[in-house]
């Protein structure tokens, strides 16, 4: 029976131990100022959310 030489360490034996694969976040474009956001949250420009305002932005000039 085979024996193994050296300690397989945790994070090298839950990585094996994985079946998903990474996927980068979707992003989508805000409808008020048309910047790229991702999704399901309140745009950093503008701070508008699904067309309303959701947080209010000071505009310092």
């Amino acid at each position: 029976m085979a024996h193994p030489k050296h300690k397989t360490s945790k994070s090298r034996r839950d990585k094996r131990r994985t079946h998903y694969k990474a996927t980068p976040t979707t992003l989508a474009t805000c409808s008020n100022c048309g910047a790229t956001v991702k999704y399901h949250t309140v745009c950093s420009e503008c701070g508008y959310y699904r067309g309303k305002l959701a947080i209010e932005k000071d505009v310092t000039v």
